[in-house]
């Protein structure tokens, strides 16, 4: 079962960064998923995906990337095989991306990546006040 660990929550202002990290084991990390990924949730909203990173060959490359069209240009997603961590750069932050983010496993690594997650870790709050 994934072990993940986030980290790098904090509180910023809008158009500030913040850079989160999720440890994982390194049985976890390119052996057993093909992909990876971030969800957030904010009090009273559904859980959004976030962004998804390939972390091995497939139908589709290591390193491949996909984003929620609410955080393209602003979210990158990456990871350090070395370390067995990914990260989640996020820049200009806006009040709106307010929310608990939780470093996890989606259910299917195609079209539908942020539909459903089998694994995640327990969390890392970001707080952006306007």
């Amino acid at each position: 079962q994934a072990q993940l660990v986030e980290s790098g929550g904090g509180s910023v202002q809008a158009g500030g960064s913040l850079r989160l990290s999720c440890q994982t084991s390194a049985y976890t990390f390119g052996y057993v998923y093909v992909c990876m990924g971030w969800f957030r949730q904010a009090p009273g909203k559904a859980r959004e995906g976030v962004a998804l990173i390939f972390t091995s060959d497939g139908d589709t490359s290591d390193g491949d990337t996909a984003y929620a069209d609410s955080v393209k240009g602003r979210f990158i997603v990456s990871k350090d095989d070395a370390k067995n961590t990914l990260y989640l750069q996020m820049n200009n932050l806006k009040p709106e991306d307010a929310a608990t983010y939780y470093c996890a496993v989606p259910k299917h690594c195609g079209r539908d990546w942020s539909a459903a997650f089998t694994h995640w870790g327990q969390g890392t709050q970001v707080t952006v006040s306007s």
